[in-house]
């Protein structure tokens, strides 16, 4: 049979489908009557066991269907929603936006000569000074690449002494063709926008310029050199924070062979964020991720973070570890496609976030206020959040659910992970999930599909680098390029220099 996939004549492709669909429910009974039989023969409870492998099946099936025709989004509908009246005009789009970053330009429209005749009198017209009719739109102007040719002055001495030369401009490279502004450029480029640099190439000799990606990323690589200690010192503004965030995900090296993974660990807090690239996802690389770190670390529920921070031969734990209700809600949100009382538990912890949603940001606070923040939120979950966890383990545990099902996973993943799932109704400090380092890590992962990762380690760690000051330049409200050109020109006139965005000053 020809693979449904190459099928291009609807109507065959039509009646493909109907016969796999009469052959998949012909598996399905001969499935059934397997397991009996099976049951039967081990002397157990053929029904359950039946029961359990369609509640598989089920899943299985429930999954699929999501990953092809299903939203991305883990938003569910809300009771509170409710659905606009058919009579009330929608209106659709936002209107036209405020561009106050961009220079106006004043176009004058006059009339050609051959129509200023009135068009009643037919007598000559003359320009009405001051009324003009207003109009905008936005328009481009192409990028453009220039030549810069320096010419230094020269200076002597009318009494013979060595003459002076005026001083040259900054220098990525010594001896280099290309300014740091361009290395910014083709940073941004990258690892903001994530085009790679074959992409890059063609663009710019497109618009002029001749270049190839091994020039690009020798300015790349030196620009990075620069910025290194700028790097480094993001990790510790990022445990300078009383709680931190952490997370990883695949990265691809690729002179270690196709599809060799490599990994990209990410410690993150509201002010600063590091990325690091690193060959294991073992507990030893968590351990060696988290440091000397002694606050309170947000995880999600993988293993590694509890074996980094188990007592060990080289001393106690370092931190502690909390974890995140948005993977307990993820589970859940899963499982509730063939286990509807999943719905319950899921409108509980839509309750704590809204809670959550009215409580101030102590991170944001200083002093005074950041102290009454930290009391509100503990006085506010201690008297609302505490019923709302009591009433969910009270659900779990009345729950019953099939060994393998969904619902089961859920629940297990759950109750294993309590104590630090409960942490927050003691601790101000502790949010409710690790969403704020998922969001660190997307610019990461956009780059790791448009790029496949990274050629070699240098490449890794040029990667980390960048991806971590852009993104702390974003926290802080700073322009990234503008951030990385002044740390950039900071270090060349004093080389070791640390720069941190103006947020972190």
């Amino acid at each position: 049979m020809v693979p449904l996939g190459q099928v291009k004549d609807l109507e065959t492709a039509k009646q493909m489908a109907a016969l796999l669909e009469a052959e998949n429910a012909r598996l399905h009974q001969r499935l059934e009557a397997l397991v009996q039989e099976n049951a039967r023969l081990k002397g157990e409870d053929a029904q359950a066991r039946l029961q359990l492998e369609l509640t598989q099946l089920q899943e299985q099936l429930a999954r699929m269907q999501q990953r092809l025709f299903g939203a991305s989004s883990e938003k569910r509908p809300s009771a509170q929603q409710e659905e606009p009246a058919a009579h009330e005009c929608q209106q659709r789009g936002h209107g036209p936006r405020a561009q106050p970053e961009l220079p106006v330009q004043e176009v004058l429209l006059p009339l050609d000569e051959a129509d200023k005749v009135c068009g009643l009198c037919g007598g000559a017209l003359a320009e009405w000074r001051g009324q003009t009719e207003d109009s905008e739109e936005v328009s481009v102007v192409e990028r453009h690449f220039v030549l810069k040719r320096y010419r230094r002055q020269k200076y002597r001495c009318p009494e013979g002494c060595a003459p002076v030369t005026a001083p040259t401009a900054p220098r990525l490279i010594p001896g280099g063709r290309y300014a740091v502004d361009f290395a910014v450029h083709v940073a941004l480029q990258k690892y903001a926008f994530h085009l790679p640099l074959a992409r890059q190439e063609r663009m710019y000799r497109r618009e002029g310029l001749v270049v190839d990606t091994q020039t690009l990323w020798d300015q790349l690589s030196a620009l990075a050199r620069h910025l290194q200690p700028s790097y480094e010192a993001l990790l510790t503004v990022v445990f300078a924070s009383p709680l931190i965030h952490a997370d990883e995900t695949h990265w691809h090296l690729l002179d270690k062979g196709p599809g060799k993974k490599w990994y990209a660990w990410t410690v993150a807090s509201p002010r600063a964020v590091h990325h690091r690239i690193l060959p294991s996802r073992s507990g030893a690389t968590a351990r060696q991720v988290l440091g000397n770190y002694q606050g309170v670390a947000m995880v999600d529920g993988y293993a590694a973070y509890q074996t980094a921070t188990k007592p060990g031969a080289d001393g106690p734990a370092s931190c502690s570890l909390v974890f995140c209700w948005a993977h307990v809600r993820r589970k859940f949100v899963e499982a509730e496609q063939v286990a509807p009382a999943c719905a319950q538990v899921l409108s509980l912890i839509g309750q704590l976030y809204a809670i959550e949603a009215g409580l101030p940001d102590p991170h944001a606070l200083e002093g005074a206020q950041q102290t009454a923040a930290l009391a509100l939120r503990l006085l506010v979950r201690r008297e609302q959040s505490v019923p709302l966890v009591a009433a969910i383990r009270e659900w779990a545990l009345a729950q019953r659910a099939l060994p393998g099902s969904g619902l089961r996973k859920a629940l297990e993943y759950m109750l294993a992970l309590w104590s630090g799932l409960t942490v927050f109704l003691s601790n101000p400090w502790v949010p409710l999930d690790n969403n704020l380092v998922e969001r660190q890590l997307r610019d990461l992962v956009l780059g790791r599909k448009n790029h496949y990762g990274s050629k070699s380690l240098r490449g890794t760690e040029v990667a980390a680098l960048f991806y971590s000051l852009i993104e702390t330049a974003r926290l802080g409200g700073e322009d990234p390029g503008r951030y990385l050109l002044r740390a950039a020109l900071a270090a060349i006139d004093n080389p070791g220099t640390f720069t941190l965005p103006s947020s972190l000053d």
